[in-house]
């Protein structure tokens, strides 16, 4: 071997976000002029610069070149020890590439996001939010949630309540919300509240929502019953306080009167009255109305009198495909899906794994068709881009949709201008079952597949990020 190496310092420390220079230095020990190439290789070697990126030495000469390394401050920049290496290849010998190796070490940190879904929620007896808690970090977070409202007016059933997130991962906690007090009358009642999410050593991350409680029977209704009661009282007092007094001026004559020994003839009770009876006939049973079938008539007989409309085959969707899939294999389980390209349209429905949507071409999806065979039906909702953000995320599209086995579902919006999705929530059989999805997301490439976990509470999976400039341009399934 001609060269000698040596990094100076073989280990270093960066912060994200942050960068650190490390010195390579190296010797050509051979007999001839020789000019070496650089290149950085390893996990974290699209963050490492190297300057010059070749240096040409006499024999017995020394040369320097220094490694920069810089790091993002994203989740992307794993905690702790990352070995990296640097590939030195001569001009004139190039097989004997040296790759001297040393090790940076990148501090942790931690960054939580949290954002409730929707920030308000109505009912009379229950609201029932859901709270994503983000880990923008680079290590992995655990975090217990509360709730607290001034006055105490509420009352708080959340799951679950602590949480384990993985960097640059999303976890989704249920509450229900139950008022302390029922609004029988009067309208609706604003009661806000606060979720607090808290960490070990770190102040309290607080989110705050609001809950709006409805009566249930409308303000004048009590007004009326109230003035029906008054009048009721009104009238009996009247009654009592004018009754007729009825006396008789007549005197008894005992001289006139005769008295019967004759004992009078009782009395038969009174019949009770007849039941009443209804004159009105019984309605006659509702009959559904039956569908249109469709079918159009034409001219009859003639030869080249008239023209048939021409009917255009549906395009086909999930539901299509899904169901193709069952007759050929009506024991298994299938998902189907397209997407919703901006500026092209739908996808040809793709199944079980296969790719549906663009890649390379920076167009969002802006909606999912999918479709599921021998697993209880699917739901889910969507995350979209939020024009008006302040705080760099997208929002939520309520309710969740949903259909049964063999039938479409649709997620987002493939209307013009329809805002890019950002990412998407999905379970089947209500949770009861176990779904899977992978999303190529834009400047981030194929994000590693991820199922939901009915039996350990996670009951639904979440595809894409909650960033407002990161879209989802293709995704894939299984179940």
């Amino acid at each position: 071997m001609s060269l000698w190496t040596s990094l100076e310092p073989p280990s270093a420390t960066v912060d994200p976000g942050a960068s650190t220079t490390v010195r390579l230095k190296l010797r050509n020990t051979g007999d001839v002029v020789d000019e070496y190439r650089f290149e950085p290789v390893g996990d974290i070697a699209p963050w490492v610069t190297v300057e010059p990126q070749s240096l040409r030495l006499y024999p017995g000469t020394t040369g320097t070149v220094e490694l920069s390394f810089a790091p993002p401050r994203t989740s992307d920049a794993t905690a702790g020890p990352n070995p990296y290496a640097v590939r030195i290849t001569p001009t004139e010998h190039p097989e004997a590439t040296t790759v001297p190796e040393g090790n940076l070490t990148i501090t942790p940190f931690t960054e939580v996001r949290a954002e409730l879904v929707p920030p308000t929620v109505k009912g009379r007896l229950r609201g029932r939010p859901k709270l994503a808690v983000d880990n923008l970090g680079n290590t992995k977070v655990t975090a217990s949630v509360s709730g607290s409202d001034t006055g105490d007016q509420l009352s708080y059933d959340i799951h679950p309540s602590n949480v384990q997130i993985e960097p640059g991962r999303a976890a989704f906690v249920k509450a229900t919300l139950k008022p302390r007090q029922i609004i029988w009358f009067g309208s609706k009642e604003e009661r806000p509240y606060t979720f607090a999410v808290k960490r070990s050593g770190a102040v309290p991350l607080d989110v705050e929502g609001t809950y709006v409680q409805r009566g249930f029977l409308p303000g004048w209704l009590a007004t009326f019953l109230g003035l029906l009661l008054a009048l009721a009282i009104t009238f009996v007092m009247l009654w009592i306080t004018h009754k007729p007094q009825v006396r008789s001026t007549a005197t008894e004559k005992l001289d006139k009167a005769a008295v019967s020994t004759v004992p009078p003839s009782p009395q038969a009770p009174p019949s009770p009255a007849p039941p009443p009876t209804s004159s009105a006939p019984a309605a006659p049973p509702q009959t559904a109305e039956p569908e249109n079938a469709g079918g159009g008539g034409g001219n009859g007989g003639g030869s080249g009198g008239g023209s048939e409309e021409k009917k255009k085959a549906p395009k086909p969707t999930a539901a299509t495909a899904v169901r193709k899939l069952a007759a050929t294999d009506p024991g298994g389980k299938h998902i189907c899906y397209r997407a919703f390209v901006a500026g092209k349209g739908w996808t040809a429905p793709e199944c079980d794994g296969d790719m549906a949507g663009t890649v390379g071409q920076n167009r969002p999806l802006t909606a999912l068709n999918i479709a599921v065979f021998g697993v209880g039906g699917t739901a889910s909702a969507a995350f979209v881009h939020n024009p008006q953000s302040t705080d760099g995320q997208g929002h939520y599209v309520e309710p969740w949709s949903g259909a049964p086995d063999g039938s479409d579902n649709y997620v987002g919006d493939s209307k013009k201008d329809a805002p890019a999705l950002l990412g998407f929530t999905l379970n089947v059989d209500d949770g009861g079952g176990a779904v899977c999805q992978a999303v190529h997301q834009r400047n981030e490439g194929w994000a590693g597949m991820a199922c939901d976990k009915p039996n350990e509470g996670d009951r639904w999976t979440f595809g894409g990020t909650l960033r407002n400039d990161i879209w989802v341009e293709a995704v894939r399934f299984t179940v």
